[in-house]
């Protein structure tokens, strides 16, 4: 093997290239001719100044008075005194309420800026001349309402089977069903039960009550998973949604239309009670998200589904006939900030504990490892597991934040991020920082101007779908370290946002990342440890990528990985081409190519079954200067011909 020939130059490092090629077969080749060729290393991307921030809003914040948000505070809760009704202030935008304190004989006054609506008894009766207050917004109203007639007049025998159980059992136990392959192991090791698994027969005149036990046995009593049933019920804490209804006094959706069809057989479970009977918000709603987010931080390998099954619940309600859009949306809202104070209040100990348990539970039951049990986790298939397919879960997730209402406000107002809610993300991204998991939930909020989401703490924007996908902008430097000891996400990850912003992507540490998106940032990409995977064409954005000694990048996209910049890769670095049809796989390089030693491995994707004497032009680029140090090709023996645009391999026995 060649000596490496090192040589000082201005602003620059030159590094001879002589360098052997080992294959697979065990045979070397040299390329004399390319003995102690000085070349000059790239620098770096450019330094893209300090990260994004997300600071906490200058307001009330949720997580400091979650514990003014109490059943027994319903009649007389106003925005000024309760949490619960204050996240909700939105609505008084489409809907008033009547504003006397009828009791008190007295209107509430202002406090801290919030208008003095006060809670008054009500008959629950739309439009009734008296108390029923005062649609604002007609044209939100109207499709609130238009939703549920049209929702309910098409919906299929399987969707209202689904509201009957989402209505009749509980909470907890229904969102256990977007465990997908782990729901029997869940229930199992929880000890959940139900009594309500089907529609029976005399259900449209008797109402059947659950005698299951919900979340399960938490406690002593559970040895294994007492403290994740524990944590799970903690999330009711503070989290009743009486005084909401109790002030807005927002009908149920078949009180404002007869055209609303309420599926048949929970016509016994109508309230006959209008007065203690609002719509707004859906109680059934905010207590399946709850669940689903507690469920979702002690099991994060199936954070997007639960967060969904979450969501799916609240939509059941609309098909049930019993809720309307807004009750639910606003359920969702309420349930995040009430979810995040309970995270907290619970503390890291108990929070760690709890995942803890349920990850070494789970494993046992479902004989796998800490390596398998990630890819078990979300094996189903959308014949078993209706939230396997990814696109489909993704549009029905972000559909169900908004259900299509109508624009009210400025669409260009900018995300914020609630304090405390970073917690929502602390087990799915556990190697970023707290004030990167609050950059994420910033960049991943969705657009303003939608009814009731635009809270002054950014509860109704949070879109926590795409907040398992990391960043969804980058600006600045952004540094990610994953520690591939500490297992779990911070050893493998994976992000499919589509990723803007003009920062620098730079990754660090032993972890492995797979980068999936239609990304555009333009700060470029480093690896210095770790792996960096290209799942798509586009993964690295359009800057320079820059692979130092310690680092690994593979390209295992569907076609041609396309770099937008430079690509550099240092003495000790590899690069990893994964070959498929239609040119998966293999790089070109929109800049010049500078190669200063390491590795080149070429592996295939499956089906692909390349033959020896193939020629394979594994690198293009506008200019190609270096060497690598050492090339393998699986299953071949490799001749390499470098060129002044790129690479060809030709494969031997």
């Amino acid at each position: 093997m060649h000596q490496v020939v090192l040589r000082r130059l201005p602003l620059a490092v030159a590094i001879g290239a002589a360098l052997a090629l080992s294959a697979c077969g065990g045979s070397d080749h040299h390329d004399d001719a390319a003995a102690d060729v000085a070349i000059v290393i790239p620098a770096a991307p450019a330094d893209q100044g300090a990260a994004d921030t997300a600071p906490v809003p200058a307001v009330l914040a949720f997580v400091d008075t979650a514990a003014t948000n109490q059943r027994g505070d319903a009649r007389y809760a106003t925005l000024a005194t309760n949490a619960g009704v204050r996240v909700l202030g939105g609505m008084l935008a489409i809907w008033k309420p009547v504003t006397e304190l009828v009791d008190a004989g007295q209107t509430a006054p202002a406090v801290d800026g919030f208008p003095a609506v006060a809670a008054s008894t009500w008959t629950g009766v739309p439009n009734d001349g008296t108390n029923g207050g005062t649609i604002i917004n007609a044209a939100v109203h109207n499709a609130n309402i238009d939703y549920v007639v049209k929702a309910t007049a098409s919906r299929t025998s399987e969707q209202a089977l689904l509201a009957y159980l989402d209505d009749r059992r509980g909470k907890g136990y229904s969102v256990t069903g977007g465990m997908g392959p782990l729901t029997d192991a869940w229930r199992s090791a929880s000890r959940a039960t139900t009594t309500i698994n089907d529609m029976p027969a005399d259900a449209t005149k008797v109402k059947y009550e659950d005698g299951g036990n919900n979340n399960g046995v938490g406690g002593a009593a559970n040895a294994e998973f007492g403290k994740v049933v524990d944590l799970v019920n903690a999330m009711g804490g503070n989290g009743s949604t009486e005084p909401a209804k109790r002030f807005y006094k927002y009908a149920r959706p078949y009180r404002w239309s007869s055209a609303v069809q309420v599926v048949p057989q929970l016509e016994p479970a109508k309230s006959t009670t209008p007065n203690t009977d609002g719509g707004f918000t859906s109680g059934h709603s905010a207590e399946a998200v709850r669940n689903a987010v507690a469920m979702a931080y002690v099991l994060p390998e199936r954070y997007q589904e639960l967060v969904g099954r979450g969501l799916e619940l609240g939509e059941s309600r609309i098909l049930a006939g019993m809720h309307s859009p807004l009750d639910v949306i606003s359920g969702r809202v309420q349930a995040q900030a009430v979810a995040a104070a309970n995270l907290i209040a619970a503390g890291a100990t108990t929070r760690a504990a709890a995942r803890e348990q349920a990850q070494t539970t789970l494993m046992k039951l479902t004989g796998t490892t800490a390596s398998t049990f990630p890819s078990y986790a979300i094996s189903g298939t959308p014949a078993n597991d209706r939230f396997a397919d990814y696109a489909t879960s993704k549009a029905n997730y972000l559909r169900r934040m908004t259900f299509g209402l109508p624009l009210i406000g400025s669409t260009t107002a900018p995300a914020v991020v609630p304090k405390g809610a970073e917690v929502l993300l602390e087990t799915r991204l556990p190697y970023l920082t707290d004030a990167q998991r609050r950059v994420v939930l910033k960049t991943t909020a969705i657009g303003s101007g939608y009814p009731v989401l635009d809270d002054a703490e950014g509860w109704g924007r949070l879109n926590l779908f795409a907040a398992a996908e990391g960043y969804a902008v980058i600006t600045g430097n952004v540094v990610l370290n994953m520690d591939a000891s500490k297992g779990g996400f911070n050893a493998a990850d994976r992000w499919r946002n589509d990723i803007t912003g003009s920062g620098k992507l730079v990754k660090q540490g032993s972890g492995a990342l797979k980068l999936g998106g239609k990304n555009a940032w333009t700060g470029g990409t480093q690896v210095d440890a770790g792996s960096l995977e290209a799942l798509s064409t586009t993964a690295f954005g359009t800057g320079d990528v820059y692979v130092a000694g310690g680092g690994t990048v593979i390209s295992n996209a569907p076609a041609t990985l396309v770099v937008g910049g430079k690509y550099t890769q240092l003495t000790g670095a590899t690069l990893e081409l994964r070959l498929g049809a239609a040119q998966g796989g293999r790089m070109s390089v929109t800049g010049a190519a500078t190669i200063g030693g390491g590795t080149l491995r070429i592996k295939f994707q499956d089906g692909v079954k390349p033959a020896v004497g193939d020629t394979l032009t594994v690198i293009s680029a506008a200019s190609l200067k270096g060497k690598f140090e050492t090339i393998t090709v699986d299953g071949f023996t490799v001749t390499p011909t470098y060129t002044d645009t790129g690479l060809q391999l030709r494969l031997g026995s």
